[in-house]
């Protein structure tokens, strides 16, 4: 159960029935076609399996178990914030595969839920809450990474139509997407928060180009996307035109809510691997490595005491909890995937006889970008002491 206090026994005791009917669901159902697909995909690992984690998507919408949060009249449960948690964790816990349709469910759907009009809600909802329609985020460009206020992918109406053009870079599943909600400036001549929109955009048309990135983990689930007169109906822009950097933060707070603690219970069955691994090589002897155990578990306490506590606060707010958190989980991953190495020790830096990594190799490497995308640190960093710490803004 999770640790959300409530005084109300009635509550507590119909969120210990649904934990156990999620917990039995998952028991019953991640078997037959999809028992080969616990564990799969995830960061790094999205080429896993994709049309068979999709059609478990499917199967879970089917089940009612997408879009929980969501008011009844879209598809959801309105189940409350302590029952989402609920979820996510049990969900976690049954080592079930990582969701391909997260973009949409978890992104695009409360926005809209949000901000969205009632048409763009009855157009976009279904599609999402049933996985008919994937999607990405179309926000950093190369010269605008974690600095989402430099982009420079522009639109302007034409014809009953905002014409799109430039780059997106590290979007992430854009080679499966269907739909992608892009950040672009609207208004020439404006600069930096002002004159942005939010934009949905069709990604099966002769306008946009994706080109797979390479990682070095030797995977692709990153892309370039190039907009080259892209097309979308004018009444698809997500608030008023202008207004792009409110509707974008607000999009980030959702991507750092509940389901950061089904994250965690993955973080900890990875923890425990490695100290399992420890143990067998011996590596666990040794003081230091010991210690980095020890440190990485308190770490990960700190990263879920955390959640809880900002967890009640408003879905979309403006006060750099969020980086908080962000800055927490990144380091701490990446520093869990420097212990799996030193764990491993000479033997980590040799692959196979086919060359594949093994799965400690590919976390290392993939950690190390855990620290970029999303926002880096740097730029976390100055969101904190802004809006948090409310020092002086860097100057520009």
């Amino acid at each position: 159960m999770v640790a959300i206090q409530t005084s109300d026994s009635s509550t507590a005791a119909q969120d210990a029935a649904f934990s156990a009917e999620v917990r039995e669901w998952l028991d019953e159902n991640l078997n037959g076609e999809f028992r080969e697909l616990r564990g799969l995909g995830g960061p790094g690992r999205e080429h896993e399996a994709h049309d068979e984690r999709l059609a478990w998507d499917r199967h879970l919408a089917a089940a009612g178990w997408t879009c929980l949060g969501w008011p009844k009249e879209y598809g959801g449960r309105e189940a409350t914030v302590a029952q989402q948690v609920i979820f996510h964790e049990e969900y976690a816990k049954a080592n079930a595969p990582a969701r391909v349709s997260h973009v949409g469910e978890e992104l695009l759907g409360p926005t809209l839920l949000a901000f969205g009009t009632q048409a763009q809600k009855d157009r976009f909802l279904p599609g999402v809450r049933n996985v008919s329609e994937l999607w990405c985020q179309g926000y950093s460009e190369p010269g605008a990474g974690s600095d989402l206020a430099a982009v420079s992918t522009s639109a302007h109406l034409d014809g009953g139509e905002w014409s799109i053009n430039g780059q997106k870079i590290w979007t992430s599943l854009a080679h499966v997407a269907d739909w992608c909600f892009v950040i672009a400036r609207t208004e020439k001549g404006s600069v930096r928060h002002k004159g942005l929109s939010y934009l949905l955009v069709p990604m099966n048309q002769p306008g946009i180009e994706v080109r797979p990135i390479i990682q070095l983990t030797g995977t692709s689930e990153f892309n370039e996307v190039f907009f080259d007169n892209a097309r979308t109906a004018a009444d698809l822009v997500v608030g008023e035109p202008g207004e792009g950097w409110r509707i974008a933060m607000g999009t980030l707070a959702f991507e750092r809510g509940v389901s950061t603690l089904g994250q965690q219970i993955r973080f900890a069955r990875e923890l425990a691997d490695i100290e399992a691994l420890a143990r067998r090589t011996g590596a666990a002897e040794d003081p230091l490595i010991a210690d980095r155990i020890d440190r990485a578990w308190v770490g990960l306490r700190v990263m879920r005491a955390h959640a809880l506590r900002t967890m009640a606060t408003a879905a979309v707010d403006d006060s750099g909890q969020a980086s908080v958190s962000k800055l927490l989980w990144a380091n701490w991953h990446r520093g869990l995937g420097e212990l799996a190495m030193a764990v491993l020790g000479p033997q980590g830096l040799i692959a196979d006889d086919n060359d594949d990594l093994n799965e400690w190799q590919r976390m290392y490497l993939f950690t190390r970008a855990d620290t970029i995308y999303g926002g880096s640190n740097e730029v976390q960093r100055n969101i904190i002491s802004e809006r948090v710490l409310g020092l002086p803004r860097e100057a520009r």
